[in-house]
């Protein structure tokens, strides 16, 4: 008989039982590289990616850990070009408060820092408000404009 939980460690496995394999691997609180998201506003670039069926992939995280979590910029390759994107939503299991999606959402934005699109269809978690505002600077990118056109918060 085999014991999903004995394979499941920190770190991941390949266990072969039979003719089938099984995987198993650390949940993470976060999305990595090579990730695929959702874009959740209604920037034309980000349409025409999901209606094709290839949405955007995460190639870079501004960030001093590997790993990206909500309110985190990104680099996300889109129909062939380089966007920057803000994580608004993350699948995997969160800390307490913070929601978990669906999916794993982003918004693109351009170099400073305002969004590429007029509204924003996917609810926004209100904690990405002080997120958001702590990443704005006076000179530089105001990420606050994403809170503006957001339509329903959670």
């Amino acid at each position: 008989m085999f014991s999903l939980k004995k394979c499941c460690r920190i770190t991941p496995q390949l266990q072969v039982v039979g003719s089938r394999s099984v995987h198993c691997s650390y949940t993470t609180r976060q999305v990595c590289k090579m990730t695929r998201v959702r874009v959740v506003d209604n920037s034309e670039i980000g349409k025409a990616a999901m209606l094709d069926g290839k949405p955007p992939k995460i190639i870079h995280i501004y960030s001093k850990i590997k790993y990206g979590v909500t309110g985190d910029k990104v680099l996300v390759t889109v129909k062939g070009e380089m966007k920057k994107a803000i994580i608004v939503g993350c699948h995997q299991e969160q800390k307490a408060f913070i929601p978990k999606f669906d999916s794993n959402n982003a918004v693109l934005v351009d170099e400073n820092g305002s969004p590429l699109g007029t509204r924003i269809l996917a609810p926004i978690p209100t904690f990405l408000r002080k997120k958001l505002k702590e990443m704005s600077r006076s000179k530089g990118a105001d990420y606050t404009k994403l809170l503006s056109i957001a339509t329903r918060y959670v």
